[in-house]
């Protein structure tokens, strides 16, 4: 169980972790702040709280299967350690190592190259049954987008998962309903996902993306259950600044100098 002073030393890195990413972008002027925002509380629950985030064969295997995402995934693994802090204001610079999209080639605690949404959730399978076969213990989580969905991998992961009982495996989805051309209902509806993932073969638990406490124990649920389990986290797009919040066009938009002023003024005022 979650302990309230420690749910309140998380929220207060949630939005510690949102300032600094409307900072990093800004001063970038590229990225993507919308699906940044959303995916805050998943990504800081798996890494200071959940998961076994230490640097031998038995860590637990964290993939961002939407690598759009990866300017939080950054703040996050430099607020662990895996890299200077200083090195966040070379995102996406010639060289760099913290490229657009994740790359595990060439940034210290990224687990899974990504960018082509859809392949996380196979690749992450792929590391479950390795794992299984050498008896190692670690979880492999997934975090995936709600538009990353209409990939047909995605489900052909999910009958996999199923059929190979990887009950090491955890899928989250940010569930914020927006991708990058318009709400989902819009794109491509995706009604049902509960029923959807269980006709699969997977266990499925739900729970407020951007509730610490509630994530906490939606990924104690799916520790528990002896299969593959996924969890759908309702989340919003741009979460903590209003005038991003389900906003389709922040999902890859520049943050222009009114937007960082204002953005900023909530965050931290």
């Amino acid at each position: 169980m979650l302990l309230p002073e420690r749910k309140k030393e998380l929220d207060a890195l949630c939005r510690k972790l949102r300032a600094e990413l409307i900072r990093l972008l800004y001063k970038t002027q590229s990225g993507h702040p919308g699906g940044s925002l959303s995916v805050c509380e998943i990504l800081t629950v798996l890494y200071f709280e959940k998961a076994n985030t230490g640097r031998g064969e038995e860590r637990d295997r964290i993939l961002l299967s939407k690598g759009h995402a990866a300017p939080m995934l950054y703040l996050i693994l430099a607020e662990k350690g895996f890299f200077p802090k200083e090195e966040l204001e070379t995102l996406r610079h010639i060289d760099t190592r913290l490229q657009g999209h994740p790359c595990m080639n060439h940034t210290p605690g990224v687990e899974l190259t990504s960018g082509p949404l859809g392949m996380g959730l196979s690749a992450g399978l792929g590391m479950a049954l390795g794992l299984k076969l050498d008896q190692n213990p670690a979880t492999v989580y997934v975090v995936l987008g709600d538009g990353e969905l209409n990939e047909g991998t995605v489900w052909e992961a999910c009958m996999s998962a199923a059929k190979f009982n990887a009950g090491n495996l955890i899928a989250i989805v940010d569930r914020n309903h927006v991708q990058l051309d318009g709400a989902e209902e819009e794109i491509m509806p995706m009604p049902h996902l509960e029923a959807r993932f269980r006709a699969f073969g997977l266990d499925v638990f739900s729970c407020d993306g951007h509730d610490i406490a509630a994530l906490c124990s939606a990924i104690d649920a799916a520790q528990a259950a002896p299969g593959p389990s996924v969890i759908l986290a309702e989340t919003v797009k741009g979460k903590g600044v209003s005038f991003m919040e389900g906003k389709n066009i922040w999902h890859g938009r520049p943050i222009d100098r009114e937007s960082f002023t204002a953005a900023l003024r909530e965050l931290e005022g």
